[in-house]
């Protein structure tokens, strides 16, 4: 097994994606992804990461996010993954809570350039659909 030589860098991208989406700051957010970054979601399919966080933070009241652990590739690939528990509140008030595993493929300067979103969207697909606006 080879270590990333940016692997501390990119676990502390991924922990910085967290508390950003925590705390529903999109300047802080929109700035770990670089030009052209993508996100694959289960609920809206392949977005630019510049229009998928304004949608998700438009959506929701609030979103509680709690970290499970945050994983490094231990192939030494530029790529780590984020565990969490994601209770999203959204503008109506609806309360969705589920875990989510969030793959991270990094540039070279450790900036997000893909995002794979993880989760089991099928128990509040129909809550949710309709309410990015």
């Amino acid at each position: 097994m080879t270590r990333h030589p940016q692997a501390d860098r990119h676990r502390s991208a991924v922990e910085d994606y967290l508390r950003a989406l925590h705390e529903s700051d999109l300047p802080a957010m929109l700035a770990l992804f670089e030009p052209g970054a993508s996100v694959l979601s289960p609920l809206l399919g392949k977005v630019a990461a510049a229009d998928f966080f304004p949608k998700v933070f438009a959506s929701a009241q609030r979103s509680i996010i709690t970290p499970h652990d945050v994983f490094v590739s231990a192939q030494g690939q530029p790529r780590a993954v984020g565990y969490f528990n994601y209770e999203w509140i959204l503008k109506d008030g609806t309360r969705i809570v589920f875990d989510a595993a969030d793959v991270f493929e990094f540039s070279e300067d450790a900036r997000i350039r893909t995002l794979l979103i993880y989760y089991d969207s099928h128990p509040f697909r129909s809550d949710v659909s309709g309410k990015y606006t």
